[in-house]
């Protein structure tokens, strides 16, 4: 080898023992669970990511977050408990603005937020079919961050809330563009996947098409990626209405399509949306969130 050939090789191994120095302390491999896409976006699971490094470099850039969750009608039951757990664990020690919309703003419990952290109640209208009040939550995401946020916070969270946080939820979610994999479906392959399957909908995915199967009860990344996907999926979901459809599950279903599209840049797996009612798998090392028990004849209007 020349000199110069010398020199590049020896920058070559450099670069690549300090991108490897990187990983090891940013993104930590597993060997039982998927943790990349095909699209090499990384998928977060416990034992793939260093908290403490993560959290040093998200502080000194100061960033705030923004957390919506509605609660209409019977669902204001479960506001207390998401309240008070998600501040103990979602983004403990960072800015964090949560908006409440709901129908009863008389109802939502006084709770107690850190330092730092807001809790702001905006009335929305109930509504007599709760399929109504899912599909409306994309115009109000797009809302508020067009008309209050988008000059506020560097990212944003929807999250169902008859949920409740058990463990951290902090900056290892971080990213453009964020999808959380239902856990109901993450170890099928995709022809079992709830998508609209219908052609006339707009939310459709063809049966040889689509990547993971989503929730709807949890996404997120920063502020422009989302009003982007809020806007789209509203679109879609009215002009479905149109013509006088309903996707198969309304909200989710358009955000499925929405992802298939404009693949996500971070992926959380089941971790960051259990179900309550299932068995917890080997692979499940923490839950950090999760979907409660309830009978959904006593809370839903139809």
């Amino acid at each position: 080898y020349s000199p110069v050939q010398n020199v590049k090789q020896s920058c070559f191994l450099l670069f690549l023992a300090m991108f490897s120095t990187f990983l090891f302390h940013y993104f930590i491999s597993r060997t039982d669970v998927v943790s990349v896409t095909p699209w090499l976006a990384p998928i977060v699971w416990e034992g793939t990511f260093n908290p403490t490094l993560l959290d040093a470099v998200y502080y000194k850039k100061n960033i705030s977050i923004a957390a919506t969750v509605f609660a209409v009608g019977k669902y204001v039951m479960f506001l207390r408990n998401f309240l008070e757990t998600l501040d103990q664990h979602f983004f403990a020690g960072f800015r964090v603005h949560v908006y409440v919309f709901t129908d009863q703003p008389k109802e939502v419990p006084k709770v107690k937020m850190a330092a730092g952290r807001e809790l702001i109640v905006q009335p929305v209208p109930s509504s007599n079919r709760w399929q109504e009040i899912s599909a409306r939550r994309m115009e109000i995401i797009q809302k508020l961050i067009e008309e209050k946020i988008q000059n506020k916070v560097d990212y944003i969270f929807c999250l169902d809330v008859d949920s409740k946080f058990h463990d951290r939820w902090g900056t290892e979610s971080l990213g453009g563009l964020v999808a959380v994999i239902h856990p109901g479906y993450y170890k099928n392959d995709r022809s079992k996947f709830p998508y609209e399957r219908r052609t006339s909908s707009r939310a459709y995915v063809a049966p040889d098409e689509g990547d993971f199967y989503y929730c709807g009860g949890a996404f997120g990344g920063l502020i422009p990626e989302v009003l982007q996907l809020a806007k789209t999926c509203r679109k879609n979901f009215e002009d479905d209405a149109k013509e006088g459809i309903e996707a198969a599950w309304q909200e989710e279903s358009h955000l499925n399509r929405y992802m298939w599209i404009n693949k996500p840049s971070k992926v959380l797996s089941p971790e960051y949306l259990w179900q309550d009612f299932k068995q917890r798998e080997a692979e499940i090392r923490t839950i950090r969130f999760s979907g409660v028990v309830k009978n959904y004849n006593d809370i839903r209007p139809n």
